[in-house]
């Protein structure tokens, strides 16, 4: 049976994976944090340029997958870090830069998280995806909302959305639990 990568259902686990990774690389940190703010693709995410984050209220990109437009507001907590990391660094170069000045890769990220992941004790099958299924999840917690995360993911419909964020197999899982005969 496929292992479909899963969202971090547990916020303490988002914080420890945060803080992980503010003591190792704030290019890493801030990553990890615009992944599980805005609910985008990795790759969507690697293809950003400085240019596109540098003193702007919204980040407005085409996705690649889908080649639709997608305009979030950038919230608080991901200007004050966008503005450290970008503060000595030039418009027209990628926002995420290897060790060797060249785009990070989407392998390059997994490993980054299986890593941290690993390290700091999450069991989940994690993957870059992990970042955009966590945004959904707790989005969903939060506002119980799976129209306006099915809009925010461009998914054809609710049910898979549930299922995508990982909602479906806990509510299972969960009915599961409370039968008996």
């Amino acid at each position: 049976m496929k292992h479909l990568v899963e969202p971090i259902r547990d916020k303490k686990q988002i914080k420890a994976v945060e803080d992980y990774l503010a003591q190792k690389s704030q290019r890493n940190r801030l990553l990890f944090v615009l992944g599980c703010n805005s609910g985008l693709q990795v790759s969507d995410i690697l293809a950003l340029d400085v240019k596109d984050v540098r003193n702007k209220t919204h980040i407005e990109l085409n996705e690649q997958k889908t080649g639709k437009c997608k305009r979030f507001p950038i919230n608080d907590k991901l200007k004050k870090l966008i503005n450290d990391f970008i503060k000595d660094r030039e418009d027209d170069e990628p926002l995420f830069l290897s060790q060797k000045r060249h785009r990070l890769d989407r392998s390059q990220v997994y490993r980054m998280l299986n890593e941290t992941c690993k390290a700091i004790g999450i069991a989940a099958n994690i993957g870059t995806h992990s970042m955009r299924k966590s945004m959904g999840y707790h989005h969903y917690k939060q506002f119980k909302d799976v129209a306006m995360l099915q809009m925010i993911f461009n998914h054809s419909s609710p049910q898979i959305t549930l299922r995508y964020i990982g909602i479906s197999q806990d509510e299972i899982d969960n009915s599961y639990r409370q039968f008996e005969l």
